[in-house]
């Protein structure tokens, strides 16, 4: 049977409404956490990550060969140290990255290049900026990579097991005497950081009280005459490896009841200054020694 003009014209408009309706279908948006809204027409496939915690979030969320490069430091799990390195948090190859052709760039704010993000967005391309600042956040950013990786079973499962262990470290740790913390991030110059920081959530989690927390400045620079005046009942430092030459330096400050009570501790810094889902590993090593310290006071 023949199939008229008339017909055929009818064919072709049912199977495009169709696909437009499958096309529009897949297209979503999501506020990031820069509180841009961001349209995805379909999961990306070419993504590039410009600071470590967001390459763990991608992971955690189901990532598999979708990132095409990262910054330096980008090291965990294990399969990330085979992604192409494309500078570090402070500088970007942009030629690199215009060459790989990425449909979205996960950007960090607070961390990144500023003038080279806004580079990055006058060439055109798409960003995202993450950057969780409470527990939850991080659980909020795992299920929205699954949503951009379009995996949101698997992110759907390892951010219930993240808030899981959430759940658990809370009820271990409640109720907890106030201990004054000074944390260190860096050594020369001496720097903290404020309660805008997870890293300040996760000592308030454990029943500290940051002693530099009312500061304006996300990492403010602080001198030692500062931290004396504060007078923390314990020291921590945030560091990928041991350093003496972070720690050794507080000795001779007997002055700090911290360091009086030997009560400086060290806490890896990829568990604790990462935004990702590592943190609760971090936090429970900040709780134990508090805990130490607690039952000194």
């Amino acid at each position: 049977m023949k199939i008229t003009h008339f017909k055929q014209v009818i064919i072709v408009l049912i199977l495009t409404l169709s696909f437009s309706q499958y096309t529009f279908s897949q297209s979503f948006t999501l506020i990031d956490d820069d509180k841009n809204v961001v349209t995805f027409n379909k999961p990306a496939k070419r993504i590039i990550s410009l600071s470590p915690h967001a390459t763990e979030l991608l992971f955690s969320a189901g990532a598999t060969d979708q990132i095409v490069a990262a910054v330096n430091y980008s090291d965990h799990p294990p399969q990330a140290k085979k992604i192409p390195r494309i500078g570090s948090y402070k500088k970007v190859d942009l030629e690199s990255i215009v060459k790989l052709k990425p449909d979205l760039i996960i950007a960090w704010n607070s961390g990144g290049p500023d003038q080279q993000i806004s580079d990055l967005k006058k060439l055109g391309f798409k960003l995202y900026f993450s950057e969780p600042r409470s527990f939850k956040d991080v659980a909020s950013n795992i299920l929205k990579m699954g949503k951009i990786l379009g995996t949101p079973d698997i992110a759907k499962s390892k951010a219930t097991i993240f808030l899981n262990e959430l759940t658990r470290l809370q009820k271990k740790y409640n109720n907890l005497k106030k201990v004054n913390v000074f944390y260190q991030v860096w050594n020369k110059p001496l720097m903290s950081i404020n309660n805008g920081h997870l890293i300040s959530k996760v000592i308030q989690f454990c029943g500290g009280h940051n002693v530099f927390g009312d500061l304006t400045i996300r990492a403010p620079k602080v001198g030692i005459e500062s931290v004396i005046e504060k007078n923390p009942d314990a020291i921590i430092i945030g560091m990928s490896e041991d350093r003496k030459d972070w720690v050794e330096p507080w000795f001779k400050w007997q002055s700090i009841n911290a360091v009086k009570n030997k009560h400086v501790y060290s806490v890896n810094a990829d568990l604790i200054v990462r935004q990702g889902p590592r943190i609760l590993q971090g936090t429970n090593l900040v709780c134990e020694a508090l805990n130490k310290v607690r039952n000194n006071l």
